[in-house]
């Protein structure tokens, strides 16, 4: 995974992409306090966030809801991190499982943010990011750091040479949606749906949709407790 440039506190552009408003404003109000003159927009989608990113290519870091709308898990991760290669983004979640915040890392996330942390947590988080280190919450450092995983790294190095369109069809079968379908979702014909499975079955060593079901949910993080 190719890792993300490092942003520059003085004058930032980030991304706040949660379906929570509440949380936004929380997010906001900790990220105004650790780099004041940052540019911030808001999104309650994935689709809002690609919209965006897309019209704003100099945007440096995403706070990013692994549960919004449209996300898939991790797919959304693997999806901006394949967009956007230069761009960081960083999980925002209530999950705090090793494997979840572990397969995170591997596919290329600069952070794990927990919805759980205090405000001062939440700062400091964020300078841990925007000083282009990686934040793991306390309760969960040393049992990450103890356990690499190289089938995650595997999997997020396949997810990866995926391409933008290929990634698109892809969260949309994680949305269960038909070659037909996804054909008039993205304004394509049916065949170049196909053509798109073909090769992502084939990059992902799966052999239909049943097997690709399964790995899409090994993607989705566990129930929290």
């Amino acid at each position: 995974m190719v890792p993300a440039t490092c942003p520059t506190v003085v004058a930032v552009r980030i991304l706040l992409a949660d379906d929570h408003p509440l949380f936004r404003l929380a997010l906001a109000q900790s990220v105004r306090a650790v780099a004041p003159a940052a540019e911030l927009a808001e999104v309650a989608t994935f689709d809002e966030a690609r919209a965006d990113l897309a019209r704003h290519a100099d945007t440096d870091l995403v706070l990013l809801d692994l549960d919004m709308p449209g996300s898939h898990g991790l797919i959304g991760l693997a999806t901006l991190r394949a967009e956007h290669p230069a761009i960081a983004v960083a999980m925002v979640s209530a999950h705090d499982d090793d494997a979840t915040i572990r397969r995170a890392l591997a596919f290329g996330a600069a952070g794990y943010l927990s919805k759980r942390s205090s405000a001062d947590e939440l700062a400091e988080a964020l300078r841990s990011v925007l000083d282009c280190r990686t934040w793991l919450p306390p309760t969960v450092r040393d049992s990450i750091a103890s356990a690499p995983a190289p089938d995650d790294r595997a999997l997020a190095a396949r997810l990866a040479s995926l391409s933008p369109q290929q990634m698109r069809v892809l969260g949309l079968v994680a949305e269960g949606l038909l070659n037909k379908q996804i054909a008039d979702r993205l304004g394509v014909q049916e065949r170049t749906v196909k053509a798109h499975l073909s090769a992502i079955f084939d990059r992902l060593g799966v052999r239909n949709r049943t097997q690709a079901g399964v790995l899409l949910r090994s993607l989705q993080p566990l129930e929290s407790s």
